[in-house]
């Protein structure tokens, strides 16, 4: 049970200069999974100063971590909508030059309030919500949380925000109200107060779920108009429920007889009882730190099994595989992607037309890694458990993009809910207005509102949110009336989806090992290397003895179209010839239920992945709206923080609840809102275009000109991209920094982004202005203090540039005439290194575990300089049940 909210902590101020490390120690009352042990970081020193465990997805991972070093993210584990993250520091000239207080009974310029104590602990929290541990999110920066960004009022209110998520991990079935905050936090920070809390609940950053607390929330009648969600998913269904207690009428179109799309528990009887809970769809959660999944498990009263470390590996004919060699082909299968990695590095905007697979086969052949017959069947196994990580063909994956989302990894243990995900469903679902057997046919959306059309039946509303799966919008399935912008048409043809089938098997008995969940099978046949390579062992979670083997990459194909007896003849063909010879009998399964993702009608696959010549940029063009705000998305396929996941397609939905929210309080205040962002991704494009080819670049620095004459006042443009290793700098840069009197607070105010984070941000400035910055000596640090303390400017996200860049981007842009665009914004400019690839690019992927890999203890930290922004078939279609 959840422990009782502690006593309300007290709260002070501290001076900038004497700002506290907090304790050792975290929280007795938050709960253990929520922080991973600050024992393994002892280097933490300031609240800012956190890094999270190593990533570690589903299959099974390197055995040597230490033979590759996996970045530490901030950003890394929940996040509801932006793509990036924006951090603002103080602005040092504001805060010595502000304005004395109108009572001036104390003067809090100077002062950061501490609540608790705690911040360290609390900020780490937060970090698991998704928000910068010390700074705003590019999504508080849009919606304005504070009026000025930068300054002590920032630091104060990332504080309580981070305080207000950590009461709120304390016990996930109270709902954490105002009051509980306003007799400890001072009068005069209640403005705060009110930003973050109105902030993180209409956002759905705390206060969701299925707790009694948080439906009793729900309004008896809707008072706001009515919204139509298509898909009955997690995406859906967690944007049903937030819209229904913000009062919206909801109604939700399902085409199957049950909610939870490709989440599926089936259950397996024997007789007339149920046997087992057999998950068929979307079955491992991928970490549990800040997984809204969890937390809404913790609401149940449920507890989560992690999946044990252990997965022995079988050569095809039973015998284990010597571990030696496991060791040895594992190691090279590292080293390999390592190889990867550098090359794209080395080929900039080459490799986005470059496959993954053939990157990998280029280099095997190369250094001959896997030299004999057994060694290449190990090796290929895990080829197909990197397809098995991606849901799709290695030939078919972007080498420049395939791991676009490892920056964002969440942390934590990978787990099972005993049971059965299909509790998660069952609980979301309830009291939500599904309508099923509702296979939508037409999209008609206007200014007006929107028509939703399935079969015969047309249902109005005044906004629709559409959460079908990636494959289905590729098929063409639904008919959107007008036609999707062109922008996001290609973005749905660009991105990839693959297909992952299982063949599900419930015994009289266990004759496999209880202290596995995993194990893997060989093949001798590099095409069907997925067939049956992994086994996922449920006996301790499902209620039965149940074993499901996994079918994936081109074998997933091949299998949809394998008659079942064939599939389950194999399967058990491969059990008995790991067990027999052990002395121990297979007995046959008492029933079995093989899955066809690929001919469902609902999905035509399993999830998304970044195909050959897509981006992590796609993701973020399926989630825009379109129809001035009138038709929204959601989905695995809209969250490039988290695809091919179910939280991540469960924080899509609270996403787009808060969105469509945002814009029916907008038009209800006949303010009229601003159409998807034609013109402000037109801006964007140029901009982007422009700095491909930056007229002068100085270390983090690029500019360009608005006219190529010698004007020492003539306008230019300046970005400064963050994402680089912290460097050492020289003596006499440190001798220079200590001069500057908010040295310490300017290094607090630090955001330690991920090492593969790239950001940009940008500011005008005069040609001399740019000039005398590039010779600013100290590096890129030296140079953004010249930039606030000297200059007086603030650097700003893209979309803060506003109306006033415009003329000088169009003139740019013009006076550059027919110059040839590059393609894409990999391409390396001499001197940068890798600092300026695609997010993402430097980073390995750590495959999908059954074999998971202990915490790691380092963390390489990155000194990113926070800026701020001054914008204010019917239901068993796919499966095919097969007694035996």
């Amino acid at each position: 049970m959840d422990p009782l909210p502690p006593s309300p902590p007290q709260s002070s101020f501290i001076p900038l200069s004497q700002l506290p490390s907090p304790p050792q120690n975290p929280n007795p009352n938050i709960q253990s999974d929520s922080i991973p042990n600050w024992d393994q970081n002892p280097n933490l020193t300031h609240y800012i100063d956190i890094s999270v465990p190593k990533k570690r997805r589903r299959g099974r991972s390197q055995r040597n971590p230490s033979s590759f070093h996996s970045p530490h993210t901030l950003n890394a584990i929940t996040s509801s909508s932006s793509s990036s993250t924006v951090a603002a520091p103080v602005s040092f000239s504001s805060i010595r030059n502000a304005p004395p207080l109108s009572t001036p009974v104390h003067d809090f310029s100077d002062e950061i309030i501490v609540i608790n104590k705690e911040a360290k602990t609390e900020a780490m929290i937060a970090l698991t919500a998704g928000f910068p541990a010390d700074s705003l999110s590019e999504e508080e920066i849009e919606t304005g949380v504070i009026p000025i960004i930068g300054g002590i009022e920032q630091v104060n209110y990332t504080l309580i925000r981070n305080h207000i998520i950590a009461k709120w991990r304390e016990n996930v079935s109270v709902w954490v109200t105002k009051n509980m905050f306003i007799d400890y936090i001072p009068q005069h920070y209640h403005t705060l107060l009110d930003s973050a809390y109105n902030y993180l609940v209409s956002h759905g950053y705390i206060n969701f779920g299925v707790a009694s607390s948080i439906k009793e929330k729900v309004p008896t009648e809707p008072s706001k108009a009515g919204v139509i969600i298509i898909g009955a998913g997690l995406a859906g269904l967690a944007a049903a429920r937030q819209l229904m207690r913000f009062g919206f009428k909801v109604t939700v179109l399902e085409g199957r007889k049950r909610a939870g799309g490709r989440v599926y528990t089936k259950k397996m009887e024997v007789g007339s009882r149920v046997g087992a809970a057999a998950e068929l769809g979307g079955s491992v959660l991928t970490g549990t730190l800040g997984n809204p999944l969890g937390i809404v498990a913790r609401q149940l009263g449920d507890s989560l099994h992690k999946v044990r470390d252990k997965c022995p590996l079988y050569s095809v004919d039973g015998k284990p595989v010597n571990p030696d060699m496991d060791v040895k082909v594992e190691s090279a299968f590292n080293r390999l992607l390592d190889k990867a990695s550098r090359l794209r590095q080395l080929m900039g905007e080459v490799s986005v037309d470059v496959s993954l697979g053939a990157a990998l086969e280029t280099f095997r052949q190369v250094y001959k890694d896997a030299v004999n017959d057994e060694e290449m069947k190990l090796f290929n196994w895990h080829l197909a458990n990197l397809e098995y990580a991606n849901a799709g063909l290695l030939s078919h994956l972007s080498l420049a993009f395939w791991d676009q989302d490892d920056p964002y990894d969440m942390g934590g243990d990978h787990c099972f809910l005993p049971g059965g995900n299909g509790k998660l469903v069952q609980a979301l679902s309830e009291n939500v207005p599904i309508l099923y057997e509702k296979t939508v046919n037409t999209i008609r959306y206007g200014s007006d509102g929107v028509q939703v059309i399935a079969g015969s039946q047309v249902f109005e509303g005044d906004m629709a949110l559409c959460t079908v799966p990636l494959g289905v919008l590729k098929k063409g399935s639904i008919k959107f009336i007008p036609e999707l912008p062109q922008r996001k048409l290609d973005g749905i043809k660009r991105l990839g989806f693959g297909l992952l089938n299982k063949v599900a098997m419930l015994f009289p008995h266990v004759f496999w090992e209880m202290d596995l969940d995993t194990f893997g099978h060989l093949s001798d046949d590099p095409s069907r290397r997925g067939e049956f390579f992994l086994f996922y062992s449920y006996a301790t979670v499902a209620g039965g003895p149940l074993l499901i083997a996994l079918v994936a990459g081109e074998a997933a194909h091949k299998f949809e179209s394998m008659p079942p007896t064939d599939a389950v003849t194999k399967v058990l063909h491969i059990l008995k010839g790991i067990y027999e010879p052990k002395g121990i009998s297979v007995p046959d399964p008492i029933q079995t239920v093989c899955t066809r993702w690929g001919s469902d009608p609902f999905c035509f696959g399993s999830y998304s992945n970044v195909a050959v010549g897509a981006s992590g940029d796609d993701y973020d063009i399926l989630a825009e709206s379109v129809g001035d705000g009138r038709l929204f998305f959601a989905g695995e396929a809209t969250n490039r923080r988290y695809p091919a996941t179910m939280h991540g397609a469960f924080l899509s939905g609270l996403r787009e609840a808060a969105n469509m929210s945002h814009h029916a309080n907008i038009r209800s205040m006949n303010v009229k809102v601003e159409k998807t962002p034609s013109n402000a991704h037109s801006c964007a494009s140029a901009l982007a275009d422009l700095f491909r080819e930056p007229d002068i670049e100085f270390g983090s620095f690029s500019v360009i000109f608005a006219k190529k004459n010698a004007d020492p006042k003539s306008p230019a443009i300046l970005r400064v991209t963050f994402g680089e290793p912290k460097k050492k700098y020289h003596e006499v840069a440190k001798q220079d920094q200590q001069q500057h009197s908010n040295k310490l607070l300017f290094q607090q105010l630090q955001s330690h982004f991920n090492q593969q984070q790239q950001l940009h941000v940008y500011t005008l400035l005069s040609r001399q202005q740019v000039l005398d910055l590039r010779e600013v000596r100290g590096g890129d640090e030296m140079r953004l203090n010249y930039l606030c303390e000297k200059l007086g400017v603030k650097l700003v996200g893209r979309k803060g540039l506003g109306l006033n860049a415009d003329s000088v981007i169009a003139s740019i842009k013009a006076e550059r005439g027919n110059r040839k665009p590059v393609s894409t914004s990999m391409s390396l400019k001499p001197g940068l290194g890798v600092s300026k690839l695609k997010a993402g690019i430097m980073k390995r992927k750590i495959i999908r575990k059954a074999k998971v890999v202990k915490k790691s203890n380092g963390s390489i930290p990155r000194a990113s300089m926070n800026v701020g922004s001054n914008c204010s078939i019917k239901e068993e279609y796919f499966d095919t049940q097969y007694p035996l």
